[in-house]
């Protein structure tokens, strides 16, 4: 990246503008084209061309964008095409290492939470979940827009690193969440729709369809191993740490992640053995990119063009 300027080069105005048209070509041809790609698209030109300092933030919500695309570029080749889909193996492997009695039946803690539920679990559950993405999201943004660029910087590649290496996970190992060896049994069906499972308590509760939105656009069912609804505190609480946040921040950052932690088991939208998997992905990043690519002399170089670009 060359340094910022008022008026973006010829190099960069050509850069963004053959890179999103190939996006929605590509995206056109093996996905099809949907009103969110178009707007995403057009956002990102806005911001670009509009002023330097929406330039700059274009440029830093580069690493939010590509985890965008990669989740929904995961449809051209779907995982179960790369490698079988586990259903039966992980369901036993949970029942034998956190089975719970349940009526004299040893049962997974997923099948306990569907059959025993609770209407204030049911709400804090809804509440947690829901923060899964916009909390880390917002707290890049207020990185961003506080000049802690160099932190916001090391953490949205950290967030995209994480992904990536959760994607890599979904595609080594496909495997299918409690919900669907509740309502399906242990054979793989291709092309299960998503479903909202223990979620849809608090859909009722509420009177909104906020997840039953969420679910139906489901990239892939066959995709619970690692669990990012578990990584993505992590690495936000990390880099509030490394921050020095307020202790309340931490605190309440430290509540949410334990909270998505539970309700991913409570809802059946995970076993434990996937958030125990979501968070050591979550670690690994971090390790990787703070212990590994930070100690490179090119990737370093490039990660200093990079926050001298956007700070």
């Amino acid at each position: 990246m060359i340094k910022s300027a008022k008026i973006p080069s010829k190099k960069e105005v050509w850069t963004v503008i053959c890179a999103l048209a190939l996006f929605l070509l590509l995206t056109g041809l093996f996905i099809g084209l949907r009103i969110e790609h178009l707007l995403m698209a057009a956002i990102y030109l806005v911001l670009f061309f509009v002023g330097l300092p929406t330039r700059k933030l274009a440029v830093a919500l580069l690493p939010f964008f590509i985890f965008g695309i990669s989740y929904d570029w995961m449809r051209i080749c779907p995982n179960y095409q790369v490698n079988p889909i586990d259903v039966a193996g992980l369901y036993n492997a949970e029942k034998s290492l956190f089975g719970v009695m349940d009526g004299g039946v040893l049962v997974t803690p997923c099948e306990y939470f569907a059959a025993h539920h609770w209407v204030i679990a049911d709400i804090f559950a809804g509440i947690f979940y829901l923060c899964w993405v916009p909390v880390p999201i917002a707290f890049g943004i207020w990185l961003y827009l506080s000049k802690s660029r160099n932190i916001y910087l090391r953490f949205a590649m950290v967030f995209l690193l994480v992904n990536l290496i959760g994607f890599v996970g979904y595609y080594i190992h496909p495997a299918a969440p409690p919900w669907y060896a509740i309502n399906y049994g242990f054979e793989p069906i291709l092309n299960t729709p998503g479903n909202v499972a223990g979620l849809s308590r608090f859909d009722a509760l509420t009177g909104l369809t906020v997840f039953d939105s969420i679910y139906g656009r489901n990239a892939n069912v066959f995709a619970a191993v690692p669990s990012l609804h578990a990584a993505y505190m992590v690495v936000a609480l990390a880099y509030a740490i490394v921050h020095r946040c307020k202790w309340y921040v931490i605190t309440l950052f430290s509540i949410i992640m334990v909270g998505i932690w539970g309700t991913a088991v409570y809802s059946c939208h995970h076993y434990i053995i996937d958030v125990l998997l979501g968070i050591s992905c979550a670690l690994l990043g971090i390790l990787i990119f703070e212990k590994g690519l930070m100690k490179l002399g090119g990737f370093r170089r490039f990660f200093d063009r990079y926050y001298n670009y956007i700070k």
